[in-house]
C-alpha cells in the first residue's frame, strides 16, 4: 500500500503538500487537490487513521451535542447533520453525534466528553444568548466552532449570515410598497439569529418612521404549524392587522400560505408575504404559488466552512481567518406588491 512519501514522490511534491491537500485545506488550490486525490487512487493509498492519531494524541473524531433523537429531527436537523458528515469525511475526520436525554444536563454531558479525550472538537448550533456551552467551552480552552454569532464579542470560530441584513432587507422592500403594518413570524426567542433579525426588523421600521408594534410579532419553532397559527392569530385576533408578513424560514411560508388559503386572503391582493430562504431542495420557494419573494442563502453552504474552521482552531489556525460572515441574495417574485387597503 502506498504512503504518503510514495505519493510525494510520484506527484513530485512535498509530503506536507500531499498531507493537506487529501485533508481538503483552503490552502490547496483545486488543481493541485484533484491531482492528489487521483494518484492517491491510483496508487491505492488509503492514511493509517490510527496511527496518524497516535502520534498526534487527537481521536480525529468531532462531535455535535443534541437533545434531538434522530427519529424525531426536523428536515432542516438532518441536512445538519448529513452536511456536516460529509465535509468532516473529506477531511479524514469521524463525526458524531452525542444525543442526551431531555432532563439530563447539557454542561455535564460536555464535560464528560471533553474529559474522556473522545472528542478533539465540537460543533455548536443554534446559538443561543449567553450560551452556556460557549461559555463553557472557552473557559476549558476546548477547540469548537459555532453555526452563528452572539450579540457579545464573539472572540471564537463561527460561520454565520448577515441575519439582521436579511430582516431589514425584507422589511424595507415592504415599507417601500407602502406596508405600515408588517408582522414578523420569527424563530425561537433567545436564539442569537431571530434577535439579530428582531433587530434588523426594528431599525428598517426606525429607518422608515413608522412605530414597532409588539404584537405584530411572532416566536416559536421554526416550522409550518407556526406559521398556520400565528397568521390566524394576527388576522383574527388583533385589532391593527397587518398588511405584510415576513416569514422566518420556507417551512414558516409555507403556513403561511395554507393559514390565508383558509381565510380567503389573497397574496399578494389582500396580504403581502416574505420570507428567508435556506434553499432545502424539499422547499423551494419559486414553487409557491404565487412565487415568494425571499432573501436566499443557501444553508449547505456552511457546513464547509464550519468543518474547515473547527479543523483550523484545532491546528492553531489565526481566529481572524476562522470567522465569516456570509452574504445573501434577494430575490423579489410575486408575492409581495403595493398594500391595498381592502379591509380584512
Amino acid at each position: 500500500m502506498a504512503t504518503l512519501k510514495d505519493l510525494g514522490e510520484y506527484l513530485d511534491l512535498s509530503v506536507t503538500q500531499v498531507s493537506r491537500a487529501l485533508n481538503g485545506h483552503s490552502d490547496v488550490n483545486e488543481k493541485t487537490r484533484l491531482r492528489v486525490q487521483q494518484a492517491a487512487k491510483k496508487l491505492n493509498y488509503s492514511p493509517n487513521i490510527a496511527a496518524r492519531n497516535l502520534v498526534s494524541g487527537r481521536s480525529g473524531v468531532m462531535g455535535l451535542v443534541s437533545r434531538v433523537p434522530v427519529g424525531e429531527a426536523s428536515d432542516n436537523y438532518l441536512d445538519v447533520i448529513v452536511g456536516l458528515s460529509a465535509q468532516f469525511a473529506k477531511r479524514n475526520k469521524q463525526f458524531i453525534i452525542h444525543i442526551i436525554d431531555k432532563n439530563e444536563d447539557e454542561i455535564e454531558a460536555y464535560r464528560k466528553l471533553v474529559n474522556s479525550g473522545a472528542i478533539d472538537g465540537f460543533v455548536i448550533v443554534e446559538a443561543i444568548i449567553n450560551d452556556p456551552r460557549i461559555a463553557f467551552l472557552q473557559e476549558k480552552s476546548f477547540p469548537f466552532v459555532v453555526h452563528g454569532r452572539t450579540p457579545n464579542e464573539n472572540n471564537f470560530p463561527y460561520f454565520d449570515i448577515d441575519n439582521y441584513g436579511v430582516a431589514y432587507s425584507l422589511t424595507e422592500h415592504l415599507i417601500k410598497l407602502g406596508h405600515k403594518h408588517i408582522a414578523l413570524i420569527n424563530g425561537l426567542e433567545g436564539s442569537c439569529y431571530s434577535a439579530a433579525r428582531l433587530k434588523g426588523y426594528q431599525a428598517a421600521l426606525a429607518a422608515g418612521r413608522l412605530p414597532f408594534y409588539p404584537h405584530l410579532i411572532r416566536s416559536g419553532g421554526m416550522y409550518e404549524s407556526l406559521g398556520i397559527v400565528s397568521t390566524v392569530q394576527l388576522l383574527t385576533h388583533t385589532e391593527i392587522k397587518p398588511t405584510a408578513i415576513i416569514a422566518g424560514n420556507i417551512l414558516i411560508a409555507r403556513g403561511v400560505y395554507k393559514a390565508l388559503d383558509a381565510l380567503k386572503l389573497d397574496i399578494p391582493q389582500h396580504i403581502s408575504v416574505v420570507a428567508h430562504d435556506d434553499v432545502l431542495p424539499r422547499f423551494r420557494a419559486s414553487a409557491f404559488y404565487p412565487a415568494l419573494t425571499v432573501t436566499r442563502s443557501a444553508l449547505e453552504s456552511s457546513w464547509g466552512p464550519l468543518a474547515e474552521y473547527l479543523c483550523g482552531t484545532i491546528e492553531g489556525v489565526p481566529l481572524k481567518k476562522l470567522q465569516q460572515v456570509a452574504p445573501f441574495e434577494f430575490m423579489t417574485r410575486a408575492s409581495t406588491a403595493a398594500v391595498n387597503n381592502i379591509k380584512i
